[in-house]
């Protein structure tokens, strides 16, 4: 695949691993920046457009869910893949609820990382591209979808989503009427495959339908479809 212009950025204390990272990436053409603190990977991330974030997440300074969240707060593109010690699924749901695309436990083979970064890149890619020709405005009733501007009105009120509520309610709304099981979702919106997490997807539904739905108890929006997952409503029902 052809290199982006941005560098990737390595967030490692280990100069060791962060070296044989910068190496293995650096003969497939990408631009590295590497850096071995937390506090200093953190203003790099916020000062500089990157590629891709390669954080681990115990650090010294800032750790990496914490780097992971402040990221997102204004940057809801740049794919994260997340690299640590702990194995213990709550760390790998944190990384994931905080924002990262991708998570991989040490040790692991540097193929494996290899592989994984040039996914993430691929699916950035695509997701860029997707969005260029996208819709400028998306109506149902009286809820008002702007994907350039990723804005989202209900009547006169600008709701304040995160970043994966607003890119799996974008997904549903351009796609009225389909319904999507837990794991679609979490191929496409998360993009990791993985047969657990379905309580991510459920729990990011929650939330969103206690913003967007007026009784999320009877939603009009975001509609459960026994035994698949969910679908977002169509014109006709509203």
């Amino acid at each position: 695949m052809k290199a982006p212009k941005e560098p990737i950025l390595i967030v490692e204390d280990d100069q060791d691993l962060s070296e044989l990272i910068k190496i293995q990436l650096s003969d497939l053409n990408f631009s590295i920046e590497q850096s071995f603190n937390g506090t200093e990977a953190l203003e790099k991330a916020q000062a500089n457009s990157y590629s891709l974030v390669i954080l681990d997440v115990m650090l010294p300074g800032t750790n990496g869910f914490d780097i992971c969240k402040a990221i997102r707060e204004n940057d809801s593109k740049t794919p994260i893949l997340m690299l640590t010690a702990k194995a213990e699924e709550i760390d790998k749901i944190m990384g994931l609820e905080f924002g990262a695309d991708d998570y991989l436990t040490k040790p692991f083979s540097i193929r494996e990382l290899t592989a994984r970064v040039k996914a993430l890149l691929r699916r950035s890619s695509v997701t860029e591209q997707a969005e260029n020709p996208v819709q400028e405005h998306i109506e149902f009733g009286e809820l008002s979808i702007y994907p350039n501007k990723r804005v989202i009105e209900l009547g006169s009120d600008t709701l304040e989503l995160t970043s994966k509520e607003f890119d799996l309610l974008l997904l549903f709304a351009n796609n009225p009427g389909r319904a999507y099981s837990r794991q679609q979702l979490l191929d496409v919106v998360w993009g990791y495959q993985y047969n657990g997490y379905s309580h991510t997807v459920n729990s990011h539904i929650n939330r969103l339908r206690s913003k967007i739905e007026k009784d999320p108890a009877n939603p009009t929006f975001i509609k459960t479809v026994w035994g698949v997952g969910y679908r977002f409503t169509e014109l006709h029902e509203i």
